[in-house]
């Protein structure tokens, strides 16, 4: 185990959802968690504008879908990960307000129990 390693942790509602994903597509995702909590950032993960610093997107093209996995560095010493969808938004690249929604009111929620 690396000395930079921090545990990854789930909002239940976000666990559920991404274990609907196709299982490759987990794997790949996995991956990219894993990178994050040694410290790195995976090629397929990138900030999320507008939701403060240490928020992160992970993009996942996979056959004819997009999936995505949003996760936060910077709420305490865990790496959590605030939700899982698959992208089903006609408006290109950008992630729709509704999900954008919800992972703002995670978030905050989440920064109210660590307290």
């Amino acid at each position: 185990m690396l000395e930079t390693e921090r545990d990854i942790e789930w909002i239940a509602t976000a666990l559920k959802d991404f274990k609907k994903f196709p299982e490759s597509a987990q794997r790949k995702i996995l991956v990219a968690l894993t990178d994050a909590a040694q410290g790195a950032t995976a090629d397929i993960a990138k900030p999320m504008k507008g939701l403060g610093a240490g928020v992160f997107e992970v993009a996942l093209k996979y056959k004819t879908d997009a999936y995505r996995t949003v996760y936060a560095v910077q709420i305490d010493k865990n790496i959590w990960v605030i939700h899982a969808f698959k992208k089903k938004s006609k408006t290109g690249k950008k992630t729709p307000k509704q999900e954008t929604d919800l992972i703002k009111k995670r978030i905050k929620i989440l920064k109210e129990m660590l307290k």
